[in-house]
């Protein structure tokens, strides 16, 4: 019986070996837990980032096992490089190490611009933009030494055009662009794909008040925005393209 369980527990680990394994930033809830959900539907192994809300965090890793799927909680405050560094060394000295990473943790702000307070705007810049940056020099090193890997940015459609009341969170999502396009140049030799992905209008805590109701969707070719979990497998798909790096993916039907 000895020789069967440790036969098992072999089996157990060659399989867990052999799973593929991403981090998801930001994972607790919208738009980070149905990209975790698309990866563990598809049978990868999911680390879920979390700041402050722990429960939804323990609900998403809930939603991936019921997806069919594996996963673990990392909790970080991205906007403190140690906290990330922490983060993504524990990930990688797991078996299976992360070949895909997703920058998907963000915050907002809702005021006009003449009415933003500095702190507010400090915050913002610090968590999209300061803690994305953090995250890219954390998962960079790991991924050169394994030959090469992927990380998706989750970017926003006000990062091109702006919008009103989001100067903060617009400047945060347009400085994201030119830090993909750099990080795919700098890092494209050694195999690391980088790309900036726009997710379109999706119903989260974020995007309360602001978005379009009703039949508000003219600038929209089809007339309404991308589903999440269409949003969601699009990210999936873009993780494990090879041969593109340094590229926006507009997941929308709005010209950018």
């Amino acid at each position: 019986m000895n020789q069967i369980n440790q036969m098992n527990q072999t089996n157990q680990i060659d399989q867990i070996n052999q799973k593929r394994a991403v981090l998801v930033t930001g994972a607790s809830g919208g738009i980070g837990r149905a990209i975790s959900l698309a990866f563990a539907a598809a049978g990868w192994f999911v680390g879920i980032h979390y700041h402050r809300n722990k429960l939804a965090a323990e609900d998403t890793l809930s939603q991936v096992v019921a997806a069919g799927g594996t996963g673990t909680l990392y909790e970080a405050d991205i906007r403190v490089q140690r906290d990330v560094q922490q983060m993504v060394e524990v990930s990688c000295n797991l078996a299976p190490a992360p070949s895909v990473f997703v920058c998907n943790a963000g915050i907002g702000e809702s005021r006009l611009l003449l009415r933003q307070p500095p702190e507010d705007w400090a915050d913002v810049i610090a968590t999209n933009l300061t803690g994305t940056f953090h995250c890219l020099r954390a998962m960079a090193p790991p991924l050169l030494a394994r030959g090469g890997g992927s990380i998706v940015v989750i970017g926003s459609y006000a990062g091109f055009h702006g919008a009103m009341g989001q100067a903060a969170y617009a400047a945060s999502k347009a400085g994201l662009t030119g830090l993909v396009h750099t990080a795919a140049q700098e890092w494209g030799a050694g195999n690391i794909r980088v790309n900036l992905l726009l997710p379109g209008w999706q119903q989260t805590r974020l995007s309360e008040g602001s978005i379009p109701a009703g039949d508000s969707w003219n600038d929209h070719a089809l007339g309404r925005p991308p589903s999440r979990e269409e949003m969601a497998k699009t990210v999936l798909h873009l993780a494990q393209l090879r041969d593109v790096s340094g590229q926006v993916w507009n997941c929308d039907s709005r010209n950018l």
